[in-house]
């Protein structure tokens, strides 16, 4: 009569709250328990229709914040990891990937360095920067070795999805810190004369440049700027000197591609 008793068939009821204290987890333990990244994120592996991203930094605890945040999407899925740079060139060897994300501060190859030979490696491959450096000077690199978006690590849970789908639509994302810097470099480039040949023309010579490129004789040019005809032949001489151009039909070309006219 003591077996009715056993406290066998009551003990599962007493356990039954655990699971769900762990299963939330559940799905993403496999991901963040396996070291080398690749070996438990194979392409074959990659949903259709969802772009295949590979991740990239040297702190397991980092790459796997990342991917919860990025696999929750139903349009993004890390298909592989990497915990340093030249791992990440290997991983985009041996893996179909759309997009690289990759942390710049990593040991053997930088993400800074990986960018650049992944750019060379795989031309079509997306990259973006995902990095704690609020910093003009490694943004700059960033852009200039092939990435197309630079994302910080502290907003990387409101900016970095929204960067994924930006760089795949071949948009470029860059967070509010790092437009202003772009301003910043562009203003002072034109204020020390480093800009293209656009900002190199003086006021009057674009009005010039436009109204030669309208087709106004030098006569009608010097009437409409209240200026003599030998000045409009100066600017006209200046136009083409420091342009490069020979004629007034390359000089009416010029204008089009300036949007000083319709074509």
């Amino acid at each position: 009569m003591s077996e009715p008793s056993t406290p066998e068939p009551s003990a599962p009821g007493r356990s039954a709250p655990e699971p769900p204290d762990a299963a939330p987890s559940v799905p993403h333990p496999p991901a963040s328990h396996a070291s080398p990244g690749p070996s438990h994120a194979a392409s074959s592996h990659a949903a259709p229709g969802r772009i295949r991203i590979l991740l990239a930094d040297d702190h397991a605890l980092v790459r796997r914040g990342v991917r919860l945040i990025l696999d929750r999407e139903p349009d993004l899925e890390v298909v592989a990891e990497a915990g340093d740079g030249a791992e990440a060139i290997d991983m985009a060897r041996t893996h179909a990937v759309d997009l690289a994300v990759l942390d710049i501060a990593m040991p053997r190859l930088t993400g800074l360095q990986a960018t650049r030979e992944l750019a060379a490696l795989a031309p079509g491959l997306r990259i973006l920067m995902l990095t704690m450096h609020d910093n003009e000077q490694y943004l700059f690199q960033a852009l200039k070795a092939g990435a197309c978006g630079y994302v910080l690590k502290s907003v990387a849970d409101r900016d970095l999805v929204a960067a994924c789908r930006a760089a795949m639509r071949d948009e470029p994302f860059l967070y509010p810190g790092a437009v202003t810097a772009l301003i910043r470099n562009y203003l002072d480039r034109v204020r020390h004369g480093e800009e293209t040949a656009d900002h190199i023309l003086t006021p009057r010579e674009e009005e010039v440049l436009k109204l030669v490129a309208e087709g106004h004789s030098s006569k009608e040019i010097a009437e409409i700027l209240f200026i003599s005809i030998k000045t409009v032949q100066r600017h006209r001489a200046n136009l083409l000197h420091k342009l490069g151009l020979r004629d007034r039909l390359e000089l009416t070309r010029y204008a089009i591609r300036a949007g000083l006219i319709e074509p």
